[in-house]
């Protein structure tokens, strides 16, 4: 696991940001980009594996979204499916038990958490302090005094997408304490 912390973390410093491929008519454009890491948040249980290794022999890391895949079951068994047979870098989830189950398999985990009001900015932040993630990506990405809050609070990384639209806002998440921005953006692929 401390392998994958590093090639993350490693990869972000070459490049902060991640393209996030939601049409996957995008996907050579991702590739093909300067990002070192590719957030998947379109696919299915057809074409996955071919997707994961593709982008696994551009020499790019891949996390799956796998809350956003067609044909899975939003349970452990799936997430087992997909770290055993598609093997990708890591996963990101909205839902605390499949955090959790991808912890107890030694999968890079990475908790989504839409920041809608005061309410879920305090579910997040109790969640990710009892489960504790490899790193939090907190949508929508621009809201620069939560960012801080966020890191501040649960002490794990944190990345910003949603809603990001120039490099203003890039540099306002990254001063506010982001280690990343997450975008499907491509003209922000390339900042």
């Amino acid at each position: 696991m401390v392998f994958l912390k590093n090639e993350f973390y490693g990869k972000l410093q070459i490049s902060p940001i991640i393209a996030a491929v939601n049409n996957l008519e995008k996907l050579h454009n991702a590739i093909e980009s300067p990002c070192e890491i590719i957030f998947l948040l379109k696919g299915n249980i057809l074409n996955l594996d071919k997707i994961v290794h593709k982008v696994k022999e551009s020499g790019k890391s891949i996390y799956i979204h796998v809350d956003l895949m067609d044909g899975f079951g939003r349970d452990e068994y799936a997430l087992r499916y997909i770290k055993e047979k598609i093997n990708p870098h890591g996963i990101i989830s909205t839902k605390a038990s499949i955090i959790k189950a991808a912890k107890e398999n030694n999968l890079f985990a990475i908790q989504r958490l839409f920041i809608l009001d005061n309410l879920s900015l305090s579910s997040g932040i109790s969640t990710a302090k009892a489960i504790k993630p490899d790193a939090v990506e907190i949508l929508p990405g621009v809201m620069n005094k939560i960012t801080e809050k966020v890191r501040k609070e649960i002490n794990v990384p944190v990345i910003t997408g949603g809603l990001i639209a120039d490099k203003e806002d890039v540099i306002g998440s990254l001063k506010a304490g982001a280690i990343a921005i997450s975008t499907s953006k491509e003209e922000i692929w390339y900042m």
